[in-house]
């Protein structure tokens, strides 16, 4: 397996997205004794779909990849610093993983080098101001500053999406410089998924990634 594209094929990222309405109860069947352990400690149904939903894409897109039946596909969730299995999803494929899962939406991306997905549904709840002095770059709390109302809201999603994806592809996750610029190598781009979210894809790449954006009805059926 030379890249997730195929043979020959240069960066090329996957991104399949699912809607909160497509979970069923019958896809627990394809979970691990650890994921259904991890289900059930969810106390709202809506976080138990996403949960759901974000394992069942990863499953069955690998499942497809690797000529598996979903529920035999090894996912290891062995946290790097503590040895639970609560870490970054990883497969042992040459396949780089990232899911995410905010308001309506769950996503995977899959590529041949490290990826971060993330998507935020926009909440006009949110202390975008307060939030946006401990998590925004002087540069960017000014650009926010020209915004009013849920304009305002959308543009700090925005920029949280950017950053939370550049910090899953490099692995910090939220321990990372929220403030910190993108590093080089690495390609970040905002992702369309309506005016409700705001997504963004990052990869460790020296050259823009090409990526195909995958609805996930038909894998869901």
């Amino acid at each position: 397996m030379t890249g997730w594209g195929g043979p020959g094929a240069g960066a090329l990222v996957e991104v399949w997205w699912a809607r909160l309405g497509q979970a069923r109860a019958e896809f627990v069947a394809d979970l691990d004794a650890v994921e259904r352990e991890r289900l059930g400690a969810y106390v709202r149904d809506e976080d138990k779909d996403r949960f759901l939903l974000g394992v069942t894409l990863t499953r069955r897109v690998l499942g497809r990849r690797l000529s598996l039946p979903a529920a035999k596909v090894s996912l290891d969730r062995t946290c790097a610093e503590c040895g639970k299995p609560h870490g970054k999803v990883r497969v042992a494929a040459a396949v780089e993983l990232s899911v995410t899962h905010s308001g309506d939406l769950v996503g995977v991306a899959f590529g041949d080098r490290p990826v971060g997905l993330d998507v935020e549904k926009v909440d006009p709840r949110v202390d975008v101001d307060g939030v946006a002095r401990i998590a925004l770059p002087a540069e960017e709390v000014r650009e926010l500053s020209g915004y009013d109302g849920i304009a305002k809201v959308r543009a700090f999603t925005t920029y949280w999406t950017r950053k939370e994806a550049v910090l899953k592809a490099t692995g910090e996750g939220l321990r990372g410089d929220l403030q910190a610029a993108v590093p080089a190598g690495i390609q970040m781009q905002e992702l369309d998924v309506g005016p409700d979210h705001r997504a963004a894809l990052a990869v460790v790449s020296t050259e823009p990634p090409a990526v195909q954006i995958k609805d996930a009805r038909q894998l869901l059926r």
